[in-house]
């Protein structure tokens, strides 16, 4: 919305008297907690606060803070961010406030009705589950700002904002006041007080409609660098699609908070989603493709965890850590649809989505803790493994957003040969979402059943096989069904040339095209093997990075020649046979050896050097490229063109 006046405070504080001679009400007539957020040290990164709390009549009022977020399953202590927090009585006295526990407080209110609660927030992390403010402008979240009473959380909360000048516009899904106040806001309840983030500055809006419901993609101003009109078009088209495909639109408005800071990451909400990503993402033909992912999977989010969710994730208690074995549900299968329905939009064509899918498909099958970690442990175990990631992450656990949207491939695939193609994974999450996407949510095996259901062929060995065990994925009935395979490799002679091969080149030239010919798309389908023609470098399964010229160990691949001559993570590659080494050199170096050569490693660990002997290998060539059969058939077009859609319709016959 646009703002029709701004308010210039040089503090909230020094104001703040006269806020409680106004005391907000809700519709029942009765005194709720009213905020008032002011920006008057914004270049030193702070937000302050001022509330009205009512006391109900208490002697004591509990104020407590949440400790994460929705959607971002880690214990973040918001409360950390907080300052000066003081309470005063309506006459101005000074109340006794105690801190009971980290993100609680106890404000003794005998003898009145309410009281003044003041602090401000620290807010400097660019994150979308964060706050973060400066002089050009304010993004916040609800979980890392207000400090409310406890019992207040199905009440209503007023919450006013006081921008200065220059922020000409404020870009939020709380609802408007009635008051029409264009700077104020009524959230029905707490969850929708956390689950409506708020950007203020000099905004770009660009508004679309989708069956005469308002869209709006909201970005800062200035950005030449962006054409937001295209990008606004190129979103209502995602929306379209899986508008349709759902079959509802289950919100009166909708808005891409798209903040360009240089950074990434997206957070979904019930009627808007917070976006990053950086300016020169538009141009950059591959990077302007990751964003259009990006506002796919946060808007799948839509129905997808903030309507239709797991038991364990609603109602929410935003004070401890709240586990379930289905994030494989409300992440994976939303980033298996992430992609899928841009290009069923039309946005990107058969060759690019095959190549997105090869990279998630990749992303499993070169990550050696998919053997350790079974999908639906490393869903309940988020809080500890996949937001808390160390060296060693990659060897003893798998993303659930990774395997999850492979699964969500091969649970598709499933569906539409049980049952012959009538129905698909599409089918399964309108029923389970017209099930369960009340106040009770759904279990595991809930879901399970339904996608059996629409199947009409019982799953459960599909879900164990594939959520509660280590066992390594079968691609085949997928590859089978869409008349794909995995692109093999094929060893050529060693050569001298530096050159690509050919077929590299091609494939290289292929990626960054916008589209592809008839003739183009059928050349792909008979692709010949894709060769080597370099000398194999010597591999030891080791990703190292450059620290001020030292080359350092970051991780060892389980089961790599790394690990079993010992090297370790934070180990200081010195020299290779006696030679120097710097810390960009490893790649060149490598290149100096071939499979089978034995030389020495000098390695510095914790300031004690060693020599360590190693046979190098060659590094695993296992191709995880999809790609077309050359004998295609035409059920296996039709299976393709009805997964696909747009991006599915541009094969030829035989």
């Amino acid at each position: 919305m646009t703002l029709t006046s701004s308010v210039a405070s040089p503090t909230l504080f020094a104001v703040a008297s006269t806020l409680l001679l106004c005391p907000a009400v809700s519709a029942f007539d009765q005194p709720v907690p009213a905020y008032r957020v002011s920006f008057p040290h914004r270049s030193h990164h702070y937000l302050e606060v001022v509330a009205e709390i009512p006391t109900g009549g208490r002697d004591t009022v509990e104020l407590w803070m949440a400790a994460w977020t929705p959607g971002s399953y880690k214990i973040r202590d918001y409360s950390r961010h907080v300052e000066s927090l003081s309470a005063f009585t309506p006459a101005g006295a000074e109340l006794l406030v105690e801190k009971t526990e980290k993100s609680r407080w106890r404000v003794p209110s005998p003898g009145i009705d309410r009281f003044q609660l003041r602090y401000r927030v620290f807010c400097r992390e660019m994150s979308v589950r964060t706050n973060f403010v400066d002089d050009s402008f304010a993004m916040f979240n609800g979980a890392a700002t207000f400090v409310v009473p406890a019992g207040s959380e199905k009440f209503p909360y007023d919450v006013q904002f006081i921008p200065p000048p220059e922020w000409t516009r404020i870009e939020t899904g709380l609802p408007s006041h009635p008051s029409g106040d264009p700077h104020r806001f009524l959230a029905p309840n707490y969850d929708i007080l956390l689950d409506c983030p708020v950007v203020i500055g000099d905004l770009d809006v660009q508004e679309f409609r989708v069956d005469d419901t308002p869209h709006f993609l909201v970005s800062p101003g200035g950005v030449g660098l962006w054409d937001f009109g295209k990008a606004a078009e190129d979103c209502r088209k995602i929306v379209e699609t899986q508008a349709r495909m759902w079959g509802t639109i289950p919100y009166e408005s909708y808005r891409f908070l798209n903040m360009i800071v240089e950074s990434g990451g997206g957070l979904e909400h019930g009627n808007s989603a917070l976006l990053m990503t950086s300016r020169y993402s538009f141009r950059d033909r591959d990077r302007y493709r990751s964003w259009l992912g990006l506002v796919s999977h946060e808007f799948f989010h839509t129905w997808n965890v903030k309507r239709m969710r797991p038991i364990a994730l609603g109602p929410f208690d935003y004070t401890r850590e709240v586990h379930t074995d289905d994030l494989w549900v409300v992440e994976g299968i939303t980033s298996y649809y992430g992609d899928l329905l841009v290009a069923r939009s039309g946005l990107i064509d058969r060759k690019q989505y095959l190549k997105s899918l090869s990279e998630q498909i990749e992303g499993v099958q070169t990550t050696p803790g998919r053997k350790v970690h079974a999908l639906a442990d490393t869903s309940h175990d988020a809080w500890t493994h996949y937001y808390q990631r160390n060296e060693n992450s990659g060897n003893s656990s798998i993303s659930y957003y990774t395997k999850g949207a492979v699964v969500g491939l091969l649970l598709d695939v499933a569906i539409r040969s049980a049952s012959g193609g009538e129905r698909s994974l599409d089918d399964a999450m309108r029923l389970a979402y017209e099930r369960y996407s009340g106040e009770r949510g759904y279990t595991s095996e809930e879901f399970r059943h339904t996608c059996s259901e629409v199947a009409g062929q019982d799953l459960a060995g599909f879900f164990a096989t594939t959520v509660e065990t280590t066992v390594e994925l079968d691609y085949a009935p997928a590859l089978e069904w869409f008349g794909l395979r995995f692109k093999p490799l094929k060893k050529e002679p060693e050569s001298n040339s530096d050159s690509e091969s050919e077929s590299e080149s091609e494939s290289e030239s292929e990626s960054e095209s916008e589209s592809e010919s008839e003739s183009e798309s059928e050349s792909e389908s008979e692709s010949e093997p894709e060769s080597d023609s370099k000398p194999n470098p010597a591999w030891i399964g080791l990703d190292a990075s450059d620290r001020g010229g030292r080359l350092v160990v970051t991780q060892v691949r389980r089961e790599t020649i790394a690990s079993q001559i010992g090297l370790s993570v934070d180990d200081e590659i010195i020299a290779v046979d006696e030679f120097r080494v710097m810390g960009t050199g490893w790649a060149d170096r490598m290149k100096q050896y071939r499979p089978g050569d034995v030389a020495t490693l000098l390695v510095a660990r914790r300031g004690e050097l060693r020599r360590i002997e190693v046979t190098f290998g060659e590094k695993p060539k296992e191709s995880w490229k999809l790609e077309l059969l050359k004998n295609i058939t035409p059920e296996q077009k039709a299976h393709l063109a009805a997964w696909l859609g747009a991006a599915g319709t541009d094969l030829q016959e035989p």
